[in-house]
């Protein structure tokens, strides 16, 4: 296992809908594994393949259950509303307040190649969302209203060289 870069706000790959995963092989599962430790390193709760420059619908994810993997998701359903504050690998040191739907259905298949239907309610439903966010080529920054979005870009112009570098959260006053 190998830790893999992740890619940042800027980069072309976090940008674009990720392609269907057609077979399950041996290079599949090396991703994976090396996709679980990235996450664990960085630290995270969840890992887009498009966030390691892989452009491939997988993410892994793990809030404390153990590592799992879910393969060409999609919501099937979702209710509710539940504002929590949200970071991601990809715009690192930053944390917004975001509004989601509190629980959703998710289907897609396991790394066996086993159809799996997931019910996730408050954080794991948020983990499934944001990483399907990454699969459909949507960043957080898209999910901020007008002023939070100006300022996170301000934030980002004035802090990091897009596509790179490393990013701190903003003092209070700029938040």
């Amino acid at each position: 296992m190998s830790l893999l870069p992740i890619r940042t706000y800027g980069d072309p790959v976090l940008r674009s809908r990720a392609k269907e995963i057609e077979s399950i092989d041996a290079k599949l599962v090396a991703l994976v594994e090396d996709m679980i430790e990235t996450m664990y390193e960085a630290p995270g709760v969840g890992l887009a393949a498009p966030q390691v420059g892989v452009d491939k619908r997988i993410f892994v994810y793990d809030i404390g259950e153990g590592p799992k993997t879910l393969i060409n998701p999609e919501i099937k359903e979702s209710s509710g509303e539940w504002v929590y504050e949200e970071g991601c690998l990809s715009v690192p040191g930053l944390w917004w307040p975001i509004t989601r739907p509190k629980d959703v259905l998710i289907v897609g298949m396991d790394l066996e190649g086993n159809e799996v239907e997931l019910e996730g309610t408050e954080l794991l439903g948020r983990v499934f969302q944001h990483e399907l966010d990454h699969l459909e080529g949507v960043l957080l920054v898209e999910r901020l209203d007008e002023d939070q979005k100006k300022k996170a870009m301000k934030f980002i112009r004035s802090e990091v060289v897009i596509g790179g570098g490393s990013m701190r959260r903003p003092p209070k006053e700029q938040e």
